[in-house]
């Protein structure tokens, strides 16, 4: 997937071809959301499968495995499935994170909202088939979604047994870092907040995130200099040392290692994808 967002609708005919020659499991490079109106989804995520009837709803962050079957259900099926990059709503993709690393599949309740979130996706669609879509306001519609997502989760867990303890350390940490992150601050400082050893908050991130705290910083610190390179006409340097790079150079050694490209060459590819 090469743009920042992409939403289309599956239904019935598409689900049956899919169910007949189903893709291997898999991983991709951008985020899904999966919000099923009718139908069924058989979904192999956190090496489990589970089948569950629409309503539902189905978030697959970045890098984790997973196969995705959509099914008839008294021969119907409709499903939204929405696509973006991490870049495109930075300020939550962590929370996103921490929020559906256990729980990735929700069963939703028949009703009104089910009829909202169908509602809301036909607007986003609308929108994205416009001639100039307007970027700022799919992502505004995106995150009220989510916000619609987080209040029907809260509903479904209040009576289930409180988060883990890797749970709680790893939303408190990214709390912590999303106060933080354009500070030149180590894994020291963020280990001393939470009262831990640095080595058993690295083993929290890696054993849920798959990365170190040194790495985790560093992806919410590219996260937004993504951001700000596509949405800011400011210059490499005075991204960098607004995310705690007070040398250039360094600044693009690290965007280049761990995305592949300079931040010059991103910003140059971006913004002809979506020009």
């Amino acid at each position: 997937m090469n743009q920042l967002f992409e939403i289309f609708k599956l239904g019935t005919q598409q689900a049956k071809q899919i169910s007949a020659a189903p893709d291997p499991p898999h991983f991709h490079n951008y985020e899904e959301l999966i919000i099923g109106i009718h139908g069924k989804l058989e979904h192999f995520i956190d090496f489990k499968t589970v089948e569950l009837k629409a309503p539902l709803i189905s978030f697959v962050t970045k890098g984790k495995t997973h196969r995705a079957i959509p099914k008839t259900y008294n021969g119907k099926c409709e499903m939204w499935v929405i696509r973006f990059k991490s870049e495109f709503i930075p300020e939550t993709i962590f929370q996103l994170y921490s929020n559906y690393h256990e729980n990735s599949t929700l069963k939703l309740e028949p009703g009104p909202r089910v009829d909202h979130f169908d509602v809301l996706c036909q607007v986003i669609d609308q929108e994205m088939h416009c001639k100039n879509p307007d970027m700022s306001v799919i992502r505004h519609l995106l995150s009220a979604l989510f916000s619609m997502v987080e209040s029907e989760k809260s509903k479904t867990t209040v009576d289930n047994d409180p988060m883990d303890s890797k749970s709680t350390t790893l939303q408190s940490f990214l709390k912590i870092l999303e106060d933080n992150y354009r500070r030149p601050l180590g894994v020291d400082y963020y280990a001393e907040k939470l009262f831990m050893s640095s080595r058993n908050l690295n083993l929290i991130c890696k054993s849920i995130l798959q990365q170190t705290v040194t790495e985790t910083i560093e992806t919410r610190k590219l996260i937004e200099a993504k951001n700000q390179l596509l949405h800011s006409d400011k210059n490499i340097s005075e991204i960098g040392y607004e995310i705690g790079y007070s040398d250039k150079t360094h600044f693009t050694k690290v965007f280049k290692r761990r995305t592949g490209q300079t931040p010059s060459e991103f910003r140059a590819q971006l913004s002809a994808l979506i020009s």
